[in-house]
């Protein structure tokens, strides 16, 4: 009995090992978080995500650059999710605002952004941002050297600044009909197979997804705020200062 669970214990953790490298040699597309609010110029706002396009967290840092732009970047853990972007506010009034954000991020399918956000700030929920976003990504060479070009939706909401989640899922059409996406199995015995999509495989020769593949337009994500504390301090010292 113990010689069976030693080999048990091997052969979970040989699975483990392998499931990480999977991710990590073959993950998916990634993107940035954006900040919540507008930020003023020189303003800091970084964190850390974690999401399914990362098997490991991504560090993020935002910095104002003027009254209407920030940049980001990201460093994922090791390197896969890093990537730089670029946010500029389109148009804004009360409690609503319109972003436009540009992206790159560089991961085994690396991929550039193109994302419309529409933010609002709830006025019964203080703090509480909800957000929903048009984007456009494109993969210029992806696992299998071919091409991506893809189109979707996103949501998401953030919690007072200090923690929120976005999901998304922007399509190929190339690799197949948006009307199978959720046909388990797509190959030649489905009605709307085509020979075309023989050009555009779902998965590589190892099994891995492809960049034509559906999980890789897939986004789901947790992002956390660490320096909103901070800000919050030096709030309440700047105005016990005014005080005196």
């Amino acid at each position: 009995m113990r010689n069976l669970s030693y080999l048990i214990s091997i052969i979970s953790r040989q699975k483990l090992i392998f499931i990480i490298l999977v991710f990590f040699l073959f993950g998916c597309a990634a993107h940035p978080t954006v900040a919540y609010k507008t930020m003023k110029k020189g303003e800091k706002l970084y964190g850390y995500s974690f999401s399914i396009e990362n098997v490991f967290p991504v560090l993020f840092y935002r910095y104002g650059i003027s009254e209407i732009s920030d940049v980001g970047f990201r460093l994922g853990l090791p390197i896969y999710g890093s990537g730089v972007d670029y946010s500029r506010i389109l148009f804004q009034s009360g409690q609503k605002r319109d972003v436009l954000n540009i992206a790159w991020s560089w991961t085994p399918n690396s991929n550039f952004d193109f994302t419309y956000y529409k933010f609002t700030e709830k006025k019964k929920r203080p703090g509480v941002v909800t957000y929903w976003g048009l984007r456009g990504m494109f993969i210029p060479k992806g696992i299998t050297g071919g091409r991506s070009l893809r189109i979707g939706l996103l949501l998401g909401s953030n919690l007072k600044g200090k923690f929120g989640y976005e999901i998304g899922y922007f399509h190929d059409s190339a690799g197949i009909p948006i009307t199978q996406i959720f046909t388990p199995k797509f190959d030649e015995t489905n009605p709307d197979w085509d020979d075309r999509y023989n050009q555009y495989p779902l998965t590589s020769d190892f099994g891995f997804p492809t960049e034509h593949a559906r999980i890789t337009g897939l986004s789901i994500r947790l992002h956390f705020f660490i320096n909103t504390n901070n800000e919050k301090k030096s709030k309440g010292d700047s105005e016990s200062v005014d005080n005196n």
